[in-house]
């Protein structure tokens, strides 16, 4: 296995992985920023009203994009393993 086998395969994990956690993170990112100003133009200051909202908005993004993002990942372990053999030797 050369170099830049290795090299290929883990550049093809690593835009896999920022793929898969995209969705989720970005979607977190939005509604922090919205309570955040929320929270600043109604002056509440509690630091665990963020939670609540941003669990509920990433498992509906969990639910609506889960499906890709399963099908993305099981390609990328059937690319893996379909080239199995190339690792060994």
């Amino acid at each position: 296995m050369s170099p830049e086998m290795v090299i290929g395969w883990a550049e093809q994990g690593v835009f896999t992985t920022l793929l898969i956690a995209g969705p989720l993170l970005i979607t977190a990112l939005a509604i922090g920023l919205a309570v955040s100003v929320f929270q600043a133009t109604t002056q509440i200051q509690e630091q665990t009203l963020a939670f609540i909202p941003k669990i509920a908005g990433v498992l509906i993004a969990l639910v609506i994009f889960g499906p890709w993002m399963l099908q993305l990942l099981t390609t990328f372990a059937y690319d893996i393993f379909s080239d199995f053999t190339r690792f060994i030797g």
